[in-house]
């Protein structure tokens, strides 16, 4: 299953590029599931549906169905058992209602649980191709950071309850019966463990190129411009790769616009500075349309703009923005593509078995393969678009 993440800056069309090329993957036979995981959907405004999607997936072609993600719903059903055992601890001590409730949110939760359903939409094989319409950018980048979030503060739990409030209380309970409720039941374990498999299989998926492509959805504006510049920084560092850019809204070149010919010509700059600034990665170009994109006919049209006659899921870049190979010299590099990064804003250090990389206000924890188990990160440097990080032997030296 190929699965397909559109995301940009606020304004730009994002929703209708995403639905345009859900309904022309559908339209070319493809089983196709498009899904809105922003919190303000307008994924069945730009259906043009009568009433608003559900979280359960809705048949609109015979080969297309849509969802509008609903965090309530999924973590009531992934995460609804561990809930309650939170529950019963907070009532323990006299924490009731919707304060223990929201205690019993981990952080990074509300954006891992939609991401499941990429590992179980694969397990099922009910799909071919899963389009998933984001929030904007900075909302897109928080989801995809996720899994990484989530796993560590289920990590963090797993290890709280099984290694420690396990065998400490276990043994008092039974001199002090009530202690007992706060040790969680089997069932509680075997949900969160559950929960810790599928993230594995949704990074895993994430990261493969092959599996899985964002693709930036723009307009020539200089702000836009300089945004997704910004992203593809971002979603770099998070490991995800970007396929193509979508220009959307270009004004006629050879027609009359009226007031908007000015503009017109501004455009024009601002698309030579796309293809400069984006290279190699391909960019489409969507024109700005007399009328409001919304509709099944009308996303036709767009989508057919879009990729011609090209398969809207197939992979149309493939450059993995990081890797890992190992010197003559038994020493190993890390390199991660950065590309725009603010080398001012950027610091990365080591802790134990990870590799922690910050640029501005987005960190990514990076658990480092067991290849580089005992290996010392040495001095990381830029080159190109390029952070090259060496790893030597512990004492600092190449094996």
């Amino acid at each position: 299953m190929r699965t397909l993440i559109f995301t940009g800056k606020g304004g730009v069309g994002k929703t209708s590029v995403a639905a345009a090329t859900a309904l022309r993957a559908a339209d070319m036979g493809l089983r196709t599931l498009v899904m809105s995981t922003d919190p303000a959907h307008s994924l069945a405004d730009s259906l043009d549906l009568e009433g608003p999607l559900g979280p359960d997936p809705v048949r609109l072609t015979p080969t297309l169905d849509a969802l509008e993600v609903s965090i309530y719903h999924d973590i009531e059903s992934n995460w609804g058992i561990v809930r309650e055992h939170f529950s019963q601890l907070m009532a323990e001590q006299g924490v009731e209602g919707i304060l223990a409730d929201e205690m019993s949110i981990l952080p990074g939760m509300d954006e891992a649980f939609p991401l499941i359903r990429i590992k179980k939409h694969k397990d099922k094989g009910d799909y071919d191709l899963l389009v998933i319409d984001c929030a904007p950018t900075g909302e897109t980048l928080r989801l995809l950071s996720a899994p990484e979030t989530f796993k560590w503060a289920i990590g963090m739990l797993r290890g709280a309850e099984k290694f420690l409030i396990k065998p400490l209380l276990r043994p008092m309970s039974k001199v002090t019966p009530g202690l007992s409720k706060m040790v969680a039941p089997a069932e509680v374990y075997e949900a969160v463990d559950d929960i810790f498999q599928q993230l594995e299989g949704v990074t895993a998926t994430l990261a493969n190129p092959l599996e899985t492509s964002v693709r930036l959805v723009m307009n020539p504006e200089k702000m836009v411009i300089k945004e997704s510049q910004r992203a593809l920084t971002y979603l770099s560092m998070y490991g995800m790769t970007v396929d193509t850019v979508v220009v959307n809204k270009i004004l006629p070149v050879n027609e009359d616009s009226g007031y908007l010919n000015h503009w017109k010509d501004v455009q024009q700059r601002y698309l030579q500075d796309v293809e400069h600034s984006f290279a190699p990665l391909p960019i489409r170009h969507v024109p700005y349309y007399p009328e409001e994109v919304v509709g099944l006919e009308k996303l036709r049209a767009m989508g057919r703009d879009i990729y011609g006659d090209t398969d809207p899921s197939a992979v149309l870049y493939n450059e993995a923005p990081m890797d890992i190979s190992k010197l003559p010299d038994n020493s190993y590099r890390v390199r991660i593509k950065l590309p725009f990064a603010d080398v001012s804003q950027l610091d990365l250090f080591q802790n134990g078995d990870e590799l922690v990389i910050q640029i501005g206000d987005f960190r990514r924890i990076m658990t480092l393969p067991t290849s580089l188990g005992g290996q010392e990160a040495g001095q990381a440097e830029m080159e190109g678009d390029w952070l090259i990080v060496p790893f030597y032997a512990a004492n600092g030296v190449p094996s």
